[in-house]
């Protein structure tokens, strides 16, 4: 396959799955204000740097506001990471490979981008935000089912799923640590109802709420720790989207599980090795936040390794001998 097509469905599936995670993100903020109303600016406040961009944001508005903040999160073309550009984002990459994904594909996702464009133009988001945003998340859904059933499982489809996992694993730990250092006002709201609030909105805000009740009876911050960063078989936490790129990663390049041939193979053998083996307490004890930074770090490495490995176009050093007495 082509590094160049590769590349883009790569970033196609990434940006698919941002505009998602940011549609929940948005949503299950909206609701939570409704619980906490003295809580408001520290709410959008906290989604606006769970998503990084923070920086980009206080450049353009003078106060999170709820209006600001769905504006810059959803609409501002101006954002790189709002659900707008992603969406564009991912179908000129769709649109350059279209001779590599199924007709299905380049449909839902195009009729995804028309869908948020149009409702930018005529203001439906303001008139039901709720049924926006839940429509949103139902055609990103609908964009992975139609990838998994009408694309063949060859390269190009697991650079599609690494790449989606890749930014699922970098949003779910993102959304834990803000929980951890930017959620929680004060020490004495641990374990208050206040504290359970927020834990639950985390679940939600990762689409975990359901499953982790059917595990646990009660929410605790251990518990939902454990259950989104070392669960091995929920579909957002970190170790399972660690294991699922790394299958796709040796199913890419022929590689023996548990060997490497490249420094991609080497960082996210590693990356799964530090989450095999970790203990929830421990973490805990250690400090979660330095833990998920080092995680982000390591899972960024693993971005870079990918790009050098597949994507990056290498020089020619020199000419062999032949072909240096043709061009002399």
């Amino acid at each position: 396959m082509l590094s160049r097509v590769a590349n883009s469905i790569y970033w196609m599936s990434r940006y698919i799955e941002r505009a998602e995670n940011i549609a929940r993100f948005v949503d299950v903020v909206r609701h939570l204000v409704l619980d906490l109303p003295d809580q408001v600016s520290n709410q959008w406040e906290s989604l606006v740097e769970a998503t990084g961009d923070h920086e980009r944001f206080e450049e353009r508005h003078a106060a999170a506001t709820e209006a600001n903040v769905i504006r810059f999160l959803t609409f501002d073309r101006d954002n790189p990471n709002s659900i707008l550009s992603c969406l564009w984002s991912a179908r000129e990459n769709a649109r350059s490979v279209r001779e590599a994904i199924s007709s299905e594909m380049w449909e839902q996702i195009n009729r995804s981008y028309l869908m948020v464009k149009d409702s930018q133009a005529s203001d439906r988001i303001d008139d039901d935000p709720a049924a926006f945003f839940s429509h949103l998340k139902k055609a990103c859904h609908l964009f992975i089912g139609l990838t998994d059933t009408t694309m063949t499982h060859n390269e190009g489809w697991h650079f599609g799923r690494m790449g989606r996992l890749i930014e699922r694993a970098d949003k779910t730990s993102r959304m834990i640590d803000v929980k951890y250092f930017v959620l929680l006002p004060r020490v004495d709201y641990v374990g208050s109802p206040y504290d359970s609030l927020q834990w639950a909105a985390l679940l939600r805000s990762l689409s975990a709420f359901e499953m982790y009740r059917k595990r646990f009876h009660q929410i605790t911050p251990k518990h939902v720790a454990e259950f989104l960063i070392l669960d091995r078989q929920f579909p957002r936490s970190l170790h399972y989207c660690v294991i699922k790129a790394e299958e796709s990663l040796h199913a890419i390049t022929g590689t023996p599980p548990a060997t490497f041939t490249n420094l991609a193979e080497q960082r996210v053998g590693r990356l799964r090795a530090d989450l095999d083996y970790a203990e929830i307490q421990e973490t805990l004890d250690a400090g979660l936040h330095g833990y998920l930074d080092q995680f982000q770090i390591e899972l960024n490495d693993f971005d870079d390794a990918i790009f050098d490995t597949f994507f990056a176009v290498t020089p020619m050093s020199g000419l062999p001998g032949d072909l240096k007495s043709i061009f002399a």
